[in-house]
């Protein structure tokens, strides 16, 4: 099984899938933290993927949906896009739509 296989299974791991630079708790670069903190905001569970702690993770990702940069967000298997696209979408209000639309569990933001 190549890289590939390994991200295609990743992805496809859970509903939201955020390949990032660090940890959900811990995010290693600015545009991750403002991912995090959007996902978190909306209140939708992910699955947080640190790809500092594998190069061909980190390469494979951008070879994988042909994107130079992460982090890099992925709703049910379809790549939506990195921070700034995630951004405009929650701004724009369209990202809480395409989640529901997907079949994603939103929590309700006033339980936490």
């Amino acid at each position: 099984m190549g890289i590939r296989d390994d991200i295609d299974a990743i992805v496809k791991s859970g509903d939201v899938v955020l390949f990032m630079k660090g940890t959900p708790q811990f995010p290693q670069c600015g545009f991750s933290g403002q991912v995090v903190q959007i996902l978190d905001h909306v209140g939708v569970p992910f699955k947080g993927v640190n790809v500092l702690e594998n190069d061909m993770i980190r390469q494979g990702i951008k070879d994988y949906a042909n994107w130079p940069t992460i982090p890099q967000l992925y709703i049910k298997g379809e790549f939506v896009g990195g921070c700034d696209i995630v951004r405009e979408m929650f701004q724009s209000g369209e990202l809480v739509p395409l989640l529901e639309e997907k079949g994603v569990a939103i929590r309700d933001r006033a339980i936490g």
